[in-house]
């Protein structure tokens, strides 16, 4: 079997850290026999310096062609002057749009050897291994809205939330697919109490619950789920919810692990899917070869899973990562005395000494 995958490194970090997950992947193809081949393209801020555009027809449709989209990060103060609408932020929006990139999957999952970076007491944040479900291509964010119009008198601006049946339907199918490979428990998140398209969601949620007998659903409305990720994390499986309240709960659920350079993410699309870790551009230590390179590993490692179903493969990945940590080696984000510091590049070897 042959396997394309589209990388985009972007900007800032992003060369170094996409780098270091293809030396990994190429690592695990020689133990698997994969048959990986790697198409390189553009996009971001770095795109826009070439071709006056953050996103080019060509990287648009070379990820089309492929099997999975390994990327980076896109953004830095270099662009802060550029027309909004040609933002480098407006690559990862329109690669969401072109290619259909209906729900975002972050898991967080904190390893043994991480429970101390945890702001969190220690017996909150160990045993943590969730994953939220955000649905990304719709509500608030996609809405109609309105920047500046005279109401009664007075200037105001609107944003109009809304969601469909099927749109609810196809994001929460995918939670409980998700929650059928983990634990069975998917706990839907809404604000039912409040808003009309939240009882949409609860209703939509329940019916499909239906055909998930062997998953558990239950339901908290989102200021309860943002105060129990705080105190009691661990009793989360599957998290599923809409685009606003993903977005913030998902940042939120990331600092439990005490450093977002080592979360990856997944945006699943109807056919072709992105990977990339949840951390941005960071110009500022760019070419300094200190950026952690763990989450864009553990997003190939999604990758594998969730494009290619090579789940031995990823779990190969994973498992190296792991090891790495308990064996002591740290970037300079997690450096601590007693530890062995390393590079991105470096890591990226003591990980694929692992595999």
């Amino acid at each position: 079997m042959a396997y394309k995958i589209t990388v985009i490194p972007g900007d800032g970090i992003g060369k170094e850290i996409t780098d270091a997950a293809v030396k990994v992947l190429k690592k695990t193809d020689e133990k698997f026999q994969l048959g990986l081949s790697y198409t390189y393209k553009d996009a971001g801020g770095t795109a826009y310096d070439k071709f006056g555009t953050p996103l080019p027809d060509d990287t648009v449709v070379a990820c089309k062609a492929s099997d999975g989209v390994l990327f980076g990060a896109v953004g830095g103060d270099k662009w802060d002057g550029v027309e909004p609408s040609l933002r480098p932020e407006k690559a990862i929006l329109g690669l969401r749009k072109q290619l259909g990139l209906y729900a975002n999957l972050r898991p967080v999952k904190v390893a043994d050897a991480l429970v101390e970076y945890s702001p969190l007491k220690p017996e909150l944040a160990k045993g943590v291994d969730l994953v939220i479900v955000r649905e990304l291509i719709g509500g608030i964010y996609f809405g109609d809205k309105c920047e500046s119009e005279q109401y009664k008198g007075s200037e105001r601006a609107w944003d109009l939330e809304n969601y469909s049946v099927p749109e609810v339907e196809r994001i929460t199918k995918l939670a409980f697919e998700t929650a059928k490979l983990r634990r069975g428990k998917v706990t839907s998140v809404d604000k039912a109490n409040v808003l009309a398209t939240s009882r949409l969601w609860r209703r939509t949620t329940a019916e499909v619950a239906k055909g998930y007998p062997e998953v558990a659903l239950n339901n908290l409305y989102v200021d309860n789920c943002a105060m129990q990720l705080a105190i009691r994390p661990a009793q989360f499986d599957v998290i599923v919810t809409g685009n606003l309240f993903g977005d913030i709960l998902s940042d939120e659920a990331a600092v439990v692990g005490g450093s977002i350079g080592i979360l990856p993410s997944a945006s699943i699309g109807t056919d072709t899917s992105l990977y990339e870790p949840i951390h941005g551009s960071a110009p500022d230590i760019a070419g300094k070869g200190i950026a952690n390179p763990m989450g864009t590993v553990l997003s190939a490692a999604m990758l594998l899973r969730y494009s290619l179903h090579e789940e031995a493969a990823a779990k190969a990945i994973e498992a190296a990562v792991d090891q790495a940590l308990a064996d002591g080696y740290r970037t300079a984000d997690l450096y601590k005395d007693g530890f062995q510091r390393v590079s991105t590049d470096e890591m990226a070897d003591v990980i694929c000494e692992r595999i």
